[in-house]
């Protein structure tokens, strides 16, 4: 059974739709829940809403804790799995999408900055 995400609809079937695309299945999934850390008050210190994914084939771990909501951490672990996956096969990834073009608007910058102060 899939489980679903306090999410829209339609992120939750895009997230189906990455995990079948690299193969990923629930049963190869090994979920665990703690008790969170950090801001959050009394309520932190009395739910158990820290998710801790672990991917057996690839043994790939992941532990998401910034919400609040057990069901919230589920989901955006999933994602940051996926992620973590991606990196380690080797395949384009959000954040590898964004250094290159920060790199891109860096360099650019750097040759602006030097046709600027060339001398006539």
């Amino acid at each position: 059974m899939t489980p679903t995400f306090a999410v829209s609809p339609e992120k939750n079937e895009e997230l189906q739709r990455q995990m079948e695309a690299l193969g990923v299945r629930e049963e190869d999934l090994e979920e665990r829940f703690v008790r969170s850390s950090g801001k959050g008050g009394q309520h932190v210190n009395k739910t158990s809403s820290c998710v801790q994914l672990l991917h057996r084939p690839s043994g790939i771990e992941v532990k998401y804790m910034e919400e609040r909501s057990q069901s919230l951490n589920r989901f955006f672990a999933r994602r940051l799995l996926l992620e973590r996956i991606k990196e380690a096969r080797g395949l384009k990834t959000v954040k590898a999408d964004t250094a290159a073009r920060i790199r891109r608007q860096k360099a650019c910058r750097g040759r602006k900055a030097a046709r600027k102060h060339e001398r006539p």
